[in-house]
């Protein structure tokens, strides 16, 4: 399992700049650069969305990763001790990023 990082404050997953699922996935198959991926999984909170009481936030998930130029991608799974998920404002998942990212 993976530490995760996130300040996607704005994504209805977010709980204590932890996420509150259980596995998440980073995308960017084609990716070069940590600003060409994104969070697969982020979902705008809004104030009419709901807020999942019973989840509480994971530190430590599994972490999918699309990113196949990614030095820490190992078949398909993040092998980073740590991830950082960035994108503090963010409106859709293209505003999100994987911090982590680091080319081959």
């Amino acid at each position: 399992m993976t530490r995760l990082d996130c300040n996607v404050t704005n994504c209805m997953h977010n709980a204590d700049n932890c996420c509150c699922r259980r596995e998440i996935t980073v995308e960017g198959i084609k990716a070069d650069r940590g600003c060409d991926t994104c969070c697969g999984n982020f979902d705008e909170k809004k104030e009419w969305s709901f807020k999942n009481l019973f989840k509480t936030p994971e530190s430590r998930l599994q972490v999918r990763c699309e990113a196949v130029k990614c030095a820490y991608n190992q078949e398909c799974f993040c092998s980073a001790e740590h991830v950082g998920i960035s994108g503090m404002n963010a409106k859709r998942t293209g505003e999100t990023e994987c911090s982590t990212f680091k080319a081959r």
